[in-house]
């Protein structure tokens, strides 16, 4: 088991209050730390922004529930990293294969933008996750914030490793770090991320563990 942030977890203010306004709101919620979803011993880490406040936040499982997962768990299913039924709720069955699902930040945030002192407080959950992954092949950044978080885990210079859809960048110690646009609302709404665009970075990740984990 790999430690994951306390129900009540005090390290960041802001995001502290916005759980506490959270719960007067919406006392059913979750509104707390989303811990990650699936195997440590998955040879794939996806790696978000942070819990969307209608989405993760209320469910409790990362990427459910909001326009987000309905992008991601689907792609996951049709490139058989997941299995059963994604019905967008915790309890819905679905299974993760191979693949592991977090955020660089546990919490939701206001209008879903972190600081940099809220990265580097979760920091220490996402480096270990990372270290305890000991089949861990590639690493999914969905995101600027979601890249920069796992390059500061990893030791890497970021200058050296800009983001960039669909990039893919060897990491010392022969991890593979790919990116993506994040699957939200707005770069889908938008167009900046189309389901093809999110597929083709599939294409490319399934092409770098099938035959380590995927048969």
């Amino acid at each position: 088991m790999v430690e994951q942030p306390d129900h009540e977890c005090p390290l960041c203010p802001r995001l502290l209050a916005y759980r506490n306004d959270n719960r007067a709101r919406f006392p059913e919620w979750h509104n707390g730390p989303v811990v990650s979803f699936g195997n440590l011993d998955s040879c794939l880490l996806i790696v978000g922004l942070a819990p969307g406040l209608k989405g993760a936040n209320r469910t409790g499982r990362p990427f459910t529930g909001d326009v987000a997962g309905d992008l991601l768990y689907p792609t996951l299913i049709k490139f058989g990293l997941a299995g059963g039924t994604f019905g967008a709720e915790a309890d819905d069955g679905l299974k993760l294969r191979d693949c592991r699902i977090t955020n660089a930040v546990r919490c939701a945030p206001p209008q879903n933008k972190v600081t940099g002192p809220e990265i580097a407080a979760c920091r220490p959950y996402l480096s270990a996750e990372i270290a305890n992954m000991k089949k861990l092949k590639v690493i999914l950044a969905l995101g600027v914030v979601a890249h920069g978080a796992v390059l500061s885990c990893l030791g890497e210079k970021k200058k050296a490793i800009p983001f960039a859809h669909a990039a893919r960048h060897k990491l010392t110690g022969g991890l593979t770090l790919m990116d993506s646009y994040h699957c939200s609302r707005y770069n889908t709404n938008t167009g900046r991320l189309t389901t093809e665009m999110f597929e083709g970075v599939f294409n490319n990740l399934v092409g770098e563990i099938r035959g380590d984990c995927l048969s």
